[in-house]
């Protein structure tokens, strides 16, 4: 009996030892399979790269290694990488690399003086108004009339005056040459360098369609050439009176060419009495004959082809620097009046300033001054 209970306890003894070494017997089992894996693995890696890299050895015994690239910029936005092959060729690369420009807004002349800010009866967005009677002078409204502003294309009235008084032969063909390109504001023109026309095609393109590099030609063919020609533009604005202007090219894209609204009634009132002048500033439409091409030109203010309107001499013109302008001889309610309008903000509204004035003129022309203010109040509330 005492034996049988000895050999109980000492079985009982070494059974958790028995659990142990089961177990870790088990775990060898599953896991000897992917250590060895594994080591596989290791070893063929470790001949891979060290199969790599003596074959590279071998490739840089054999030939040079290439130089390192160099980058080269060639301006804010080019960038040239210059590298030597193995061939011992040196290849550059240019890159270019995208700039996303944000417009930003130009201020005109008038708008850097504030004019834009003054406050008038019709509330014009030009910087700058004058209505007066032709015949006797009346001024029915200003605003700003005495500043001086650059006046765009306006200037081309000064140079039709010109040409046409100088009574150059309209029929005298000439040729658009380089230097009648748009060196300035760099505007395109569809008159191209050799295209050749008569002088009187020219002038009519001019002022009508407002075309740059017709003007320009103009006055570089002008007796004496084109010094000669803006000296005359600036003796005749002095014979005329207008002492706030200045002229220093025939077309207006130059900023510098400036006037006042005081100046260009004077100005429009000497071309009303020019009948080519006249002629050729309302005409709609004309057409133009260049190589086997026909051109179509259309006038630059709508307001000429309008029935409301009696339009007897316009031009219009627009450059960043003098914002949209306008002038005008017309006929409203039985007057002949003559409308300034100089840096208007905004694509149409000058023709919207101009109709302002139209209505207001036609609504108030039998009225008291009373009247007047109230019916002006009404306008400008429209």
């Amino acid at each position: 009996m005492p034996e049988a209970r000895l050999h109980r306890v000492s079985s009982q003894r070494f059974l958790p030892a028995f659990r142990f070494f089961a177990v870790a017997l088990c775990a060898t089992a599953f896991m000897l399979p992917a250590a060895q894996a594994a080591k596989r693995e290791g070893t063929n890696a470790k001949k891979a790269s060290v199969s790599s890299d003596s074959k590279r050895k071998v490739a840089a015994s054999v030939t040079k290694a290439p130089r390192a690239e160099k980058s080269v910029r060639g301006g804010r936005n080019v960038v040239a990488t210059i590298r030597t092959n193995r061939n011992g060729k040196t290849i550059v690369a240019v890159q270019r690399k995208s700039v996303v420009r944000v417009a930003e807004p130009r201020l005109s002349y008038g708008q850097m003086a504030g004019l834009h800010t003054t406050q008038d009866a019709l509330d014009l967005k030009s910087s700058a108004a004058l209505v007066i009677d032709q015949d006797t002078r009346e001024v029915l409204f200003s605003k700003n009339d005495h500043a001086v502003l650059p006046i765009a294309s306006i200037t081309k009235l000064m140079t039709g005056m010109l040409v046409t008084e100088a009574h150059l032969p309209m029929d005298e063909l000439v040729t658009i040459t380089q230097d009648d390109v748009d060196t300035e504001k760099g505007s395109s023109s569809r008159l191209r360098v050799g295209t050749t026309l008569a002088r009187g095609e020219l002038l009519h393109l001019a002022l009508m369609s407002s075309e740059n590099r017709a003007a320009h030609a103009l006055g570089r063919t002008y007796p004496g050439g084109l010094a000669t020609f803006v000296s005359m533009m600036n003796a005749k604005a002095r014979i005329l009176g207008m002492n706030d202007t200045r002229y220093v090219e025939p077309t207006g894209l130059s900023s510098q060419n400036q006037s006042s609204a005081q100046d260009l009634a004077l100005l429009v009132n000497a071309a009303s009495s020019n009948p080519t002048v006249r002629e050729l500033t309302t005409s709609p439409n004309y057409q133009v004959e260049v190589g086997n091409r026909v051109l179509q030109y259309n006038t630059t203010n709508r307001l000429v082809k309008s029935p409301d309107w009696d339009i007897g001499v316009q031009k219009t013109g627009f450059i960043n620097e003098a914002g949209q302008c306008l002038v005008m001889q017309t006929k409203i309610a039985g007057r002949k009046l003559i409308m300034v309008f100089l840096d208007s903000a905004g694509k149409f509204s000058r023709i919207a300033d101009a109709e302002r004035v139209r209505r207001w003129v036609e609504a108030t022309h039998i009225m008291s001054p009373g009247l007047q203010t109230i019916a002006a109040q009404h306008i400008a509330g429209d």
